[in-house]
């Protein structure tokens, strides 16, 4: 078992809802209205939305996704969801 380490990325384009797909996805339940955790418990990913404005008439939701749990487990996870989060928003 690697460090423990905390990863904090944001996406834009892409629903919470979504989110809780693709970390479900991973392996991860959810565990709370903003978490998710892998059943090994070797990470967990809490995650928050916010309204970000581009331009002056357009509006994005950005996620910003805290990832925390063992160093070598974050490191796979962590691009598998970028992955998922790029082709899905922006």
């Amino acid at each position: 078992m690697g460090m423990t380490t905390r990863v904090e990325r944001s996406f834009r384009g892409i629903s919470e809802r979504l989110t809780v797909r693709y970390l479900t996805n991973l392996g991860g339940e959810r565990v709370a209205d903003d978490a998710v955790a892998d059943e090994d418990g070797e990470w967990t990913a809490t995650f928050s939305s916010d309204t970000v404005e581009i331009g002056p008439s357009l509006t994005l939701t950005e996620i910003t996704v805290v990832f925390e749990g063992d160093e070598d487990a974050l490191e796979s996870l962590v691009d598998d969801f970028a992955q998922k989060a790029m082709r899905a928003g922006g």
